[in-house]
C-alpha cells in the first residue's frame, strides 16, 4: 500500500514502519486496537507528524495518510449514496491538542465518515486517551454530531459495527419516505444577503417555485443573514450545517439563490458531492424542460452554452455535477481550449441560426402590418395568467399551469372583435427578477414580437403578496427594452381571490382593469378598452 500525504523529507526506514502500519491483522468489532494505536503513534512520534488510518468496516487498513503537526491532508476516495455514512473510519494522531478540534469535525461532516478518532501521543510515544465523535441522524436538538468523552484505548468497546449498524438504521427511518412514485430529486436551498427577512424570504419562496417547475422537491431552506462568502457563499459553519442536514434528508441538490462564480462552484464541488446550482442553472433547466419549439430549443441552448462557457475551467467533476452537458470531458490545458473552441463555435453557430428564425419572424410581422392587423402582447411576471388570459379570449388551447415559465414561445391568437375587426394577441415569456442575461440575449427574437406591438397588456397577478415588487420587475425590464412608451393596460388577474377593499385598494394604485382570466363574462371592461384604444381614429371620426 501507498503511504499518501505530506511524505516529503520522511527516510525509508520511516516510509516502510509507515506502510506496515496497513498490514496489522484486523479487527472490525474495534475502533482501533491496542496494537494499532500503539504502532500508530509511536510512528508519529517519530516523524512529528500527525497520521492517520483509514478503516473499511471489515477493519482493513484502506489509506495511511501522512499530514503535518496540526493535520492530515486526507486523499480522495470513492463514497457510498449522498444519504448514507462513507463505510470509512479515520483514526489519527494528535501531537498539539488531545482533543478533536473544529478540522476533525469539518472532515467528519464533509466527508460523511462513518466516525472520527484522535489518539493522543504521549511524549514516550505509547498511546494515550481517544476520543471519538460521529455523525447524528435528524433530531430535536439539531445537534450534527456527538462527540464522545476520551477513553483510554484499552477501555474501548468491541461494539464498532453494532454502532455504524444502528446509525445507518437510524439515518434511514429518520429519513423522509418518497410517495410511491415520487422520483424527485431532493434539493435544499440557501439565501445569502444582507436584504431585510421579509425581502429574503419572498426571494426564497420565489426560488421555491422555481424549483417546483423544475421537478424538485424542497425538503429545507436556510436563510443567512451576511454578505456572500467570496470562496463559500456562506459562512463555513453554516455550509457544513447544510451539507449534513442534506444527508439528514436524503437531498441530492443544493441551490443558491444567487448566481456563482466558476471560483465559488469549484470551492463548493471540493466540500460536497451534492449537485450544486444556482438560481440562473435552475432557470435554465425549467426553460430546458418546457422548450418545445425548435427556436425555443435553440434559444435554450444558446443561453446554457454561454453559462457554462466561464465554468469551462473547474474541474470535470464539479462540472459534470452542474449539467451533466457539455465540459465533463477531462482535464488539461489542450482539453479545456479545446472545449472552450467548440463552445464557442457552436455558440456562433446557434445566433446564426436564431437570427435567421429571427428573420422569419419579420417577415410575419411584416404581413400582419401590411393588412394593418394590430397587434396586442400579452407581459407581465411568471405565473400571473398570461396563457390563461390568452386561453380565454381566443378560445385557445395554449399550454397553461400553475408553474413558473410554463410558456417559453411566443404564441400568436386572433382574436375577433365586433364589427368585422381583429387583432393578433400574442403571450409572451414571463419576467422574473433578475433575468439572467444570457437568458435576456438568447431570447431577443421573443422579445422582438414586443417591439411592433400597438398595445401591451401588462397582466398583474392581484392574489401575490409582494404585487408591487413583481410589478416594478416587469415595468424595469420593459424600460430596458425601451418599451415603457408603449401604450399599457394593467390588468389585474386572479381578482377572484381578493376581498373587496384590498381589491379597490390596488385598482386605484396601479389604475388597472379588474379581470379574472377564467371568467369570460369579467372581459367586458378589457375588451372596451382595448377597442378604444387600438381603434382610437376610427371612434373619435364616429
Amino acid at each position: 500500500m501507498q503511504v499518501s500525504g505530506n511524505t516529503k523529507g520522511l527516510k525509508p526506514s520511516q516510509l516502510k514502519a509507515l506502510e506496515k502500519l496497513s498490514e496489522r491483522r484486523p479487527n472490525p468489532d474495534y475502533l482501533v486496537t491496542p496494537e494499532q494505536a500503539r504502532a500508530l503513534t509511536e510512528a508519529s512520534l517519530d516523524i512529528q507528524r500527525q497520521i492517520g488510518l483509514l478503516i473499511d468496516r471489515r477493519g482493513r487498513v484502506t489509506n495511511v495518510v501522512v499530514g503535518d503537526a496540526k493535520q492530515v491532508f486526507l486523499p480522495e476516495f470513492p463514497r457510498r449514496g449522498l444519504d448514507r455514512l462513507s463505510g470509512l473510519r479515520l483514526v489519527h494522531t494528535h501531537l498539539i491538542d488531545p482533543k478533536l478540534n473544529d478540522d476533525d469535525l469539518t472532515d467528519l461532516a464533509l466527508l460523511r465518515l462513518d466516525c472520527i478518532a484522535a489518539i493522543w501521543v504521549e511524549d514516550n510515544g505509547l498511546p494515550g486517551p481517544v476520543q471519538m465523535a460521529h455523525l447524528l441522524p435528524a433530531n430535536e436538538g439539531g445537534e450534527p454530531w456527538r462527540v464522545l468523552e476520551p477513553v483510554s484505548v484499552h477501555d474501548l468497546e468491541p461494539d464498532m459495527l453494532e454502532l455504524l449498524e444502528s446509525l445507518d438504521e437510524e439515518f434511514e427511518r429518520m429519513r423522509a419516505p418518497r410517495r410511491a412514485g415520487d422520483t424527485r430529486d431532493r434539493a435544499i436551498l440557501l439565501h445569502v444577503s444582507k436584504l431585510p427577512p421579509s425581502v429574503a424570504q419572498d426571494s426564497v419562496d420565489e426560488l421555491k417555485e422555481l424549483a417546483r417547475s423544475a421537478g424538485l422537491n424542497v425538503v429545507h431552506t436556510v436563510i443567512q443573514r451576511r454578505p456572500p462568502d467570496p470562496k463559500y457563499v456562506t459562512g463555513q459553519g453554516r455550509l457544513k450545517e447544510a451539507i449534513i442536514k442534506a444527508m439528514q434528508l436524503g437531498a441530492e441538490v443544493m441551490i443558491f439563490d444567487q448566481d456563482l462564480s466558476p471560483s465559488q462552484v469549484r470551492s463548493l464541488s471540493d466540500m460536497t458531492d451534492l449537485k450544486i446550482l444556482d438560481r440562473t442553472q435552475l432557470i435554465l433547466d425549467i426553460f430546458a424542460q418546457h422548450a418545445v419549439t425548435r427556436e425555443g430549443k435553440l434559444q435554450v441552448e444558446l443561453a446554457q452554452l454561454r453559462y457554462l462557457l466561464p465554468l469551462l475551467n473547474v474541474r470535470q467533476t464539479a462540472l459534470s455535477r452542474l449539467t451533466g452537458g457539455i465540459g465533463g470531458r477531462g482535464p488539461g490545458e489542450t482539453r479545456l481550449e479545446i472545449d472552450r473552441r467548440r463552445a464557442r463555435d457552436r455558440i456562433a453557430r446557434l445566433e446564426r441560426e436564431v437570427n435567421k428564425l429571427g428573420e422569419r419572424r419579420e417577415l410575419r410581422r411584416h404581413v400582419r402590418t401590411e393588412k394593418a392587423v394590430p397587434t396586442v402582447a400579452v407581459v407581465g411576471y411568471t405565473n400571473a395568467g398570461k396563457s390563461t388570459l390568452l386561453n380565454s379570449l381566443t378560445q385557445s388551447e395554449v399550454i397553461a399551469e400553475n408553474a413558473l415559465f410554463a410558456t417559453l414561445n411566443p404564441v400568436s391568437r386572433r382574436l375577433r372583435f365586433p364589427e368585422e375587426r381583429e387583432v393578433v394577441i400574442t403571450d409572451t415569456v414571463g419576467f422574473i427578477r433578475n433575468l439572467p442575461e444570457d437568458l435576456m440575449a438568447a431570447f431577443r427574437t421573443t422579445f422582438e414580437e414586443l417591439q411592433d406591438a400597438d398595445l401591451l397588456l401588462h397582466v398583474v397577478d392581484a392574489s401575490s403578496h409582494d404585487i408591487e415588487a413583481k410589478y416594478e420587475t416587469v415595468e424595469r425590464v420593459l424600460k430596458e427594452l425601451e418599451l415603457d412608451q408603449k401604450p399599457t393596460i394593467c390588468v389585474l388577474n386572479k381578482v377572484d381571490r381578493c376581498d373587496p377593499e384590498t381589491l379597490q385598494g390596488l385598482l386605484d394604485h396601479f389604475a388597472a382593469i379588474p379581470i379574472c382570466a377564467l371568467d369570460r363574462e369579467s372581459f367586458t371592461p378589457l375588451m372596451e378598452i382595448m377597442e378604444s384604444l387600438l381603434w382610437a381614429d376610427t371612434s373619435a371620426a364616429s
